[in-house]
């Protein structure tokens, strides 16, 4: 299980969240410890306000991570849409044990990163390109009235 009690947590799910805050990701690491990298506390590392253009400079390639993001989009010329989404970020240079442990620890954080439109498994930068995400989001979204 992974220890998600980290108190800034919620905090931060609950600003990129929030209408009033211009915060519109966060993202998870595990606790690094001196002697041993196998704790499975996650801490809120960063958060900001630069979208997913911002997240993914903040990704390491030897992490595994999770994210969290705001997107906005616009589905015509009247309207525009909010959703979130959920990252479940594995570098290239992650080692092997952590890899394994993803999926049940994946299932622990969405316990607390509850509210999302889609899940984006990433595991090279160019998975968080802004506009493949939004088709994906449209879609899942339902209706979408101008054939895309």
């Amino acid at each position: 299980m992974a220890d998600v009690s980290d108190s800034r947590l919620n905090e931060a799910y609950l600003d990129v969240r929030s209408d009033k805050s211009d915060t519109n990701w966060l993202l998870l690491d595990y606790e690094v410890r001196i002697m041993s990298d196998r704790s499975d506390k996650l801490l809120v590392t960063k958060t900001g306000t630069g979208g997913l253009s911002e997240l993914r400079e903040a990704l390491k390639d030897s992490n595994a991570s999770y994210a969290y993001a705001r997107i906005k989009y616009s589905n015509d010329k009247e309207s525009q849409r909010e959703k979130f989404i959920l990252v479940v970020w594995i570098g290239s240079g992650c080692k092997i044990m952590r890899k394994a442990k993803i999926s049940v620890h994946t299932a622990n954080v969405k316990e607390v990163l509850r509210v999302y439109s889609i899940e984006v498994a990433a595991r090279e930068k160019d998975d968080l390109e802004e506009d493949p995400i939004v088709v994906r989001l449209r879609k899942a979204g339902g209706a979408s009235y101008d054939g895309k």
